[in-house]
């Protein structure tokens, strides 16, 4: 796979009054279309992905925002680009995340942007950031931003990853690792606020209920479960550990497998129909096949009555609801800050 360059040409405009920018990493949950920019399969650039907010399909996997999107609309900010688009502003923030990515090189090799070429692409930023505007403005402007991550994932998908060579704890390890690494990497560059969602039960899914054998088809299986869970502890312990190493470093962690769990068992209770059938798929629960394109699928009237929009991905509904929660919820579902009171805390 070849990728493009992060352009040294992109333009750089700013005001006197930046509000606090937003630098996002990760996978198909928040990525707003970067993996159209270069020869993949997987992609989401075509209808009805889109359908009800853009009315046209932009890389997005749903059939409107991403929790970003949202996300960058209570900081008010305008929608943040991903990096690969070409002519994108660096004034309020890029959008390095790829749909399928991981944070293992390994995992979806060749496909998508990995979590350490997303980090490379921000260095690139960070290296034109300088040279526009100097360095002590660029390092200002950088620890003033807020970088959030959702990674990992795809890390634990038996189609993508090495488990079997390594025992779980080692493989979390791995992970986590890497993910680490990443953070401190953007954290050297200047960054000092951090929000990370952990990762959800995905046995629940679509796509999960629809592969299983027909004796217990429906069911919640999930054979990397323990895996997910081992992730997640690792994760807050990483956090509070790279807070206690790093001076200024500042995190917000969302129980994203808790708020994720919660719709699926009790959708009527935030407002959904449906939890355990997809808008859009084919097959049982709609979780096999795709959604658009050149896939055979059914379509639902009222994407918003559903958690799901694909067999693997929320509807807007959905990210409209996680972003609330990441933006203004409090512990124990996130902690130790909201999303909210790291775009207002002053960064040393």
């Amino acid at each position: 796979m070849v990728l493009a360059k992060t352009s040294s040409k992109t333009l750089l405009s700013f005001g006197e009054k930046n509000p606090t920018s937003l630098f996002i990493f990760g996978d198909s949950l928040y990525d707003a279309g970067n993996n159209n920019y270069f020869l993949t399969p997987l992609r989401v650039n075509h209808w009805p992905y889109g359908e009800t907010y853009f009315h046209f399909p932009t890389g997005r996997t749903s059939n409107g925002r991403l929790i970003p999107d949202f996300i960058a609309e209570y900081a008010k900010l305008p929608l943040i680009p991903p990096c690969l688009q070409p002519g994108i502003s660096y004034n309020y923030g890029v959008n390095f995340a790829s749909l399928g990515a991981g944070a293992l090189q390994e995992t979806n090799k060749g496909s998508v942007i990995s979590l350490n070429i997303q980090l490379s692409y921000f260095k690139n930023v960070e290296k034109n950031l300088r040279h526009k505007l100097g360095g002590e403005e660029a390092k200002r402007f950088l620890s003033k931003a807020v970088y959030i991550f959702s990674i990992g994932t795809n890390d634990y998908n038996s189609k993508t990853t090495p488990i079997p060579f390594h025992s779980q704890e080692e493989y979390v390890g791995m992970v986590i690792g890497n993910l680490t690494n990443v953070i401190k990497g953007i954290y050297n560059k200047g960054g000092r606020k951090f929000g990370i969602l952990n990762l959800v039960a995905k046995g629940c899914f679509p796509v999960a209920r629809a592969l299983r054998s027909a004796g217990s088809e429906g069911s919640c299986m999930d054979e990397f479960s323990t895996a997910r869970k081992l992730h997640n502890t690792a994760l807050s312990k990483v956090l509070v550990e790279l807070e206690r190493q790093l001076k200024g470093f500042k995190y917000s962690e969302t129980d994203f497998y808790t708020a994720f769990s919660e719709r699926i068992n009790n959708p009527s209770k935030y407002g959904f129909k449906e939890a355990k059938t997809a808008c859009c798929g084919s097959g049982p629960y709609r979780g096999l096949g795709g959604c658009g394109g050149n896939n055979k699928y059914e379509l639902c009237d009222t994407p918003d009555d559903y958690l799901f929009f694909d067999p693997a991905h929320p509807s807007e509904k959905a990210n409209e609801q996680f972003a609330k929660l990441m933006w203004s919820g409090n512990s124990p579902l996130i902690w130790p800050y909201n999303l909210k009171t790291l775009f207002e805390l002053q960064t040393q």
